[in-house]
């Protein structure tokens, strides 16, 4: 149901682990994701931690669906002094390319305690069915 664009985002991903650095919207920082099927729908679950649901851009463009948030920094009074920062700030991003056996057209999101979750429906067209096997009538042949 999904189909990998980008066999070194992973490199990438491990790259801003190592080096701390932040996502940008030129260059954004890979999320965790799991995806599954669940029945009749495709389930994509994202961790987007400490980020507020007005910060989280989903776009659907004919398959390709692109998920962007953006954790800022928490206001702070002048007389604040950091001890320790090791949140990550910045803008967080996932790109898949969906089949189209899904329906792009009711895509589901809700968001809880951190965690994205987007359910997509299997297209009528994709779903098993059966198929009816038609006979023709046995002719009868005439003896003379």
């Amino acid at each position: 149901m999904l189909m990998r664009t980008d066999p070194f985002r992973e490199f990438d991903r491990i790259a801003h682990q190592f080096m701390g650095t932040t996502g940008t919207w030129s260059r954004p920082a890979a999320m965790p994701m799991d995806a599954y099927r669940e029945g009749e729908e495709y389930v994509i679950v994202l961790d987007v931690p400490g980020v507020s649901p007005d910060a989280i851009d989903i776009d659907v463009e004919r398959n390709a669906l692109t998920v962007k948030a953006e954790r800022r920094p928490v206001a702070t009074a002048d007389d604040v002094r950091h001890e320790v920062s090791e949140r990550p700030l910045g803008v967080f991003s996932r790109r898949l390319l969906l089949s189209d056996t899904l329906d792009t057209e009711r895509i589901r999101a809700d968001y809880d305690a951190g965690v994205l979750t987007l359910r997509i429906p299997v297209a009528e067209r994709a779903k098993p069915r059966k198929i009816a096997v038609g006979g023709q009538p046995r002719r009868e042949q005439l003896k003379a």
